[in-house]
């Protein structure tokens, strides 16, 4: 995976899709988090930022996905002491946010929530309505507002939250 420590914080390469169902974009979160976040996961060293999207949601719902476009190039400065490492630690994250769907007849358009699995560890999938997503605790806060309103093209996002704002 493309991540290293860089003194004391680290350094991550990210890649996570929004895909859409009736007004819902589909969250995820592990069970020990107390935030939601998009779809996806890190990316290894020789692969895209689509094959590692790719690769993720096979792993963590064993589902193809068809990536549309690509929506927001991000970087990420993060900090939160409260929650414990890794988040504790201070973070540089870049990246890349995607459209995507699942194939037409998948099963999963038709569950309001669905459990996955990466390594062994539980993973809550969810839709949320986007008109509520002002008051959910998703990070990157930015997507709170912006998955409301896809850009038309590619943006490019600059961001600090936590101890790092």
């Amino acid at each position: 995976m493309l991540h290293f420590q860089v003194g004391k914080g680290r350094f991550v390469l990210r890649t996570a899709g929004a895909v859409f169902q009736s007004n819902r974009v589909l969250l995820h979160k592990s069970e020990d988090m107390d935030f939601w976040a998009l779809p996806g996961g890190r990316v290894q060293y020789l692969e895209t930022t689509e094959q590692a999207l790719k690769r993720e949601m096979q792993e963590e719902i064993r589902s193809p996905i068809h990536i549309e476009r690509l929506l927001w190039v991000v970087e990420n400065f993060f900090q939160d002491e409260e929650k414990g490492p890794p988040w504790s630690e201070p973070t540089h994250e870049l990246g890349f946010y995607y459209l995507f769907h699942f194939p037409h007849n998948s099963p999963l358009y038709g569950k309001d929530t669905f459990m996955g699995d990466e390594g062994g560890q539980p993973l809550i999938f969810e839709w949320h309505p986007v008109t509520t997503l002002e008051r959910c605790e998703l990070y990157p806060a930015f997507l709170r507002k912006d998955l409301q309103t896809l850009p038309k093209t590619i943006a490019h996002v600059r961001i600090r939250e936590g101890n790092l704002a």
